[in-house]
């Protein structure tokens, strides 16, 4: 939000960064390190439970996904997974490979790898590992790296396996394929040096870049996991996990900061109505029997299914739980999420926006005297199962007792507006304990001095690079080395050199950018594809005008070029088939042609183009058209 001053409300934020590595197999099995497509042949359910840590403690974020009282399904296939995955089997060795990537990412970010590498357990029981936990360890802790001028810390850099990849939510299930379980991660966490929304967008950018610098990660720079922790002087550390696009971490921060702003000016008003905890009633109401004849579908629905309606009355609250924390979120729907996660219910009423959704004004008048609630309260309702809407209303209670406090510790997720909602608890430090399935791995200096005498170059000297080796503009320099297909870019250019670079490096950068924004899934166009594609149009089967339909089609059919080619009549026009089409375009264009003359060849060339577009060169065609006004006008 503009107009916060940053400085002044004490903003911290530190990143944590997330990126898939390009291996061969996985982090602990032989398995290779890529999404599978066919049919799963294996499934079963399983129910994940929290155990408690060493000091008899049970994290809270475990216990909360427990709570859901979810079933989980997992799918596999014999192509991507095994008995690791299925927790069948004990981990083997760590990948060496990811191991070399991840220190050369730290020796990239000025990090001092550590002596020892040390497996551990990280419990996470959402279903996203079969294991109940997810296995990480440190690589190298204490770099940094420059963003204007000022250092930022690198506080850790940690080699992980990723989570099972999650198919679809239904009811109480939920389906997750196992491919993705164990390809490698590796996760950059900066210091909490970052003092604005547009700095952290400034240092993501730029630790992506040095991380895609290696040529060993999945994912294109925009679309690499994020999370973030946030808080301000007098607020709290609040996570907040999940942010999929590297241009909405600004948006997310300063959404965040307003609403824990909004928080804390809540507080102040709460005081300033002389209220306080002991204030709150924490009774819950039976209003069943107001709403029995309701038009409202979903309390109408609730009782018909044998359920109850509860109320809390909650005195001077009145305006309150509409009370603004950000764009789009109030501080009603902060409770609502806290009655749908900890109670399964679908969400809450309240008295600040009743009458509404077929709740008529005698009934609101009924539910608060039923509840002896005046003028100045507010009141909420939940419906459903007793045990939910019990469960829901006690989450709700606890929340609005925080609110006297100010800004709740809590994990949250981000929404593709910027916004973020509450999804859990903030884990405690009885989340992890030593891994003793996995030896520990000696890091030998020697290693580490060959991977420093061959890292790649940073970001900007390519950038400058390939501006003067091969005559990019910096924009399309500067896209090239954000994207996964640099590597591609040198091995086209070096293989055809007749080519234009600037051809290569629009067409990986910019058209499949387009391609995206279209719907199209570029992920399935593989690297090989790309290859044979600029083969095709060095070797004169293909134009560049063609490249964005044949690589639609590729990623709907997985053909082949010459398939794609064939199957969309995209073979290029001989010469005599060219001079034909011109000299027949021109003498029907003849009156076009006097009243114009050399400025009619952009109108006839449109014309062609419209019918034989990818099937001729637009510079030659072009040609061909003037030279044939030109002999006609002489």
């Amino acid at each position: 939000m503009s107009g916060f001053n940053y400085e002044d409300l004490g903003l911290k934020v530190g990143l944590e960064l997330h990126f898939q590595l390009a291996t061969s197999y996985k982090l602990f099995c032989r398995c290779p390190a890529a999404l599978s497509e066919g049919e799963a042949k294996l499934k079963f359910e399983r129910r994940l439970r929290p155990t408690q840590s060493e000091l008899g403690e049970v994290d809270p974020a475990a216990l909360f996904e427990f709570r859901k009282g979810l079933t989980i399904v997992y799918e596999a296939d014999d192509n991507s997974s095994c008995l690791v995955e299925l927790d069948e089997e004990p981990p083997h060795a760590i990948n060496e490979e990811a191991v070399d990537i991840a220190l050369t990412i730290a020796l990239m970010l000025n990090a001092k790898p550590v002596d020892e590498i040390h497996v551990m357990r990280k419990v996470v029981i959402d279903g996203s590992n079969t294991t109940g936990f997810q296995r990480t360890c440190v690589v190298a802790l204490g770099g940094w790296t420059d963003i204007d001028g000022k250092r930022i810390g690198i506080q850790s850099i940690c080699l992980e396996e990723d989570a099972a990849r999650i198919l679809e939510r239904s009811g109480d299930k939920v389906y997750y394929r196992l491919d993705r379980l164990g390809i490698p991660l590796v996760e950059v966490s900066t210091s909490p040096d970052i003092r604005s929304p547009e700095e952290a967008g400034m240092v993501a950018l730029a630790i992506g870049r040095i991380v895609l610098s290696t040529g060993r990660v999945k994912g294109e720079l925009g679309s690499i996991r994020q999370d973030i922790n946030i808080s301000i002087r007098e607020g709290a550390l609040v996570e907040v996990k999940g942010v999929q696009h590297l241009s909405l971490i600004p948006k997310v921060v300063e959404n965040e900061v307003e609403r824990q702003v909004r928080l804390l000016e809540l507080r102040e008003e709460l005081r300033r109505r002389g209220l306080s905890k002991d204030s709150i009633d924490p009774t819950f109401y039976d209003v069943t029997d107001v709403f029995r004849k309701t038009g409202c579908r979903i309390l109408a629905k609730a009782i018909g299914n044998g359920g109850v309606i509860y109320a809390l009355k909650l005195p001077g609250f009145r305006g309150l739980l509409s009370w603004r924390l950000n764009e789009g979120l109030r501080f009603g729907t902060e409770l609502a999420d806290y009655a749908i996660f900890w109670g399964r219910l679908g969400g809450i009423f309240h008295t600040d926006e009743l009458p509404g959704y077929g709740i008529t004004d005698r009934e609101v008048e009924e539910l608060r005297r039923t509840v002896g609630a005046y003028e100045q309260d507010a009141v909420i309702i939940a419906a459903g199962p007793k045990e939910n809407v019990e469960d829901g209303l006690k989450a709700v209670l606890d929340r609005i007792l925080v609110a006297f406090d100010g800004v709740p510790e809590e994990t949250r997720r981000a929404e593709p507006t910027g916004i973020t909602r509450y999804m859990r608890p903030r884990p405690g430090a009885a989340r992890m304990y030593p891994e003793t399935d996995i030896p520990i791995l000696v890091v030998d200096p020697a290693r580490v001095e060959r991977l420093k005498s061959n890292l790649p170059e940073l970001p900007s000297i390519r950038v400058k690079r390939y501006i003067e080796e091969y005559g990019l503009s910096r924009k399309l320099a500067e896209e090239l080395v954000n994207s996964i297909y640099e590597n591609l870019f040198k091995e086209v250019c070096r293989s055809f050199p007749s080519l234009p670079a600037s051809v290569v490096a629009s067409t990986l950068t910019e058209t499949m950018t387009m391609l995206k924004r279209r719907g199209v899934n570029i992920d399935r166009i593989p690297s090989d594809r790309l290859y044979d594609l600029f083969r095709s149009i060095a070797e004169g089967r293909l134009f560049k005008e063609a490249i964005p339909d044949i690589l639609a089609y590729i990623a709907g059919s997985g053909a082949s070029i010459t398939e794609a080619i064939e199957e969309l009549k995209l073979k290029p026009l001989t010469s005599e088939e060219l001079s034909a089409i011109v000299s027949d375009e021109v003498s029907r264009s003849r009156s076009l042609i006097e009243r114009h003359g050399l400025n009619a060849a952009k109108m006839i060339l449109g014309s062609i183009m419209k019918k034989y577009r990818g099937r001729v060169d637009t510079s030659i065609l072009a040609k061909i058209i003037e030279d044939e006004i030109r002999r006609i006008i002489g």
